[in-house]
């Protein structure tokens, strides 16, 4: 099954309907293009993992250079994504789904940074990220960058989100409640709601331990 997103940003109808579409969608096998939407087995799987940070410079869409690990290391929750303006499939939703878990979160989102890093750096410019984010009515806890191919890469190569290009994406959204603490992998879509579960659970982790 294949899903095309429209320019627009998407509705809450129509992830509602892409995401039932999903679960009732058996695969055959791992999805390789960026165009094919995740099967029902690959949409909440969700495991825990340790990642270094990459010591890369990336360009914030303020236009500011930032240090990735001093932009994830301010204290705050990290929800990390990967995304690339042109896109018209999975990126648009799973920015919305963002979008809508950001929303969600209320008074809790100032303890929240959310993060999207572009996957095609030489055309996203740092106007153009701008632009985009307009579009998610991104506030001022979610910021999305970009920078050269080889930090973009680095990025990717050490969440393991790398898979050879852009129109080999597939969707990945990682959490995690505080600097030094295992991330939440989560592959495939989930819903907002599904990802503020995911979110509050681990606070809690962290919070028990």
């Amino acid at each position: 099954m294949t899903v095309t997103c429209p320019h627009l940003k998407p509705s809450a109808a129509l992830i509602a309907g892409l995401l039932l579409a999903i679960g009732a969608t058996r695969g055959h096998g791992q999805e390789t293009a960026h165009s094919a939407t995740p099967t029902a087995a690959d949409r909440s799987i969700t495991s825990t993992a340790q990642y270094s940070v990459p010591a890369v410079r990336l360009i914030r869409d303020d236009g500011q250079i930032i240090s990735l690990p001093e932009e994830m290391n301010d204290g705050r929750a990290v929800v990390l994504s990967f995304v690339f303006t042109t896109c018209s499939s999975v990126c648009p939703l799973m920015s919305e789904i963002l979008a809508q878990f950001d929303r969600k979160l209320g008074a809790e989102r100032a303890r929240v940074h959310l993060m999207s890093i572009s996957i095609d750096p030489e055309q996203d410019t740092p106007a153009r990220l701008r632009e985009y984010a307009k579009r998610f009515h991104a506030g001022p806890e979610w910021q999305h960058y970009t920078g050269t191919a080889e930090a973009s890469v680095a990025a990717q190569r050490a969440f393991n989100v790398w898979r050879g290009g852009k129109m080999s994406h597939v969707p990945v959204t990682l959490v995690r409640a505080t600097p030094g603490t295992p991330w939440l992998r989560i592959d495939g879509l989930v819903t907002p709601d599904e990802l503020l579960h995911q979110y509050r659970q681990a606070l809690q982790t962290v919070a028990q331990r």
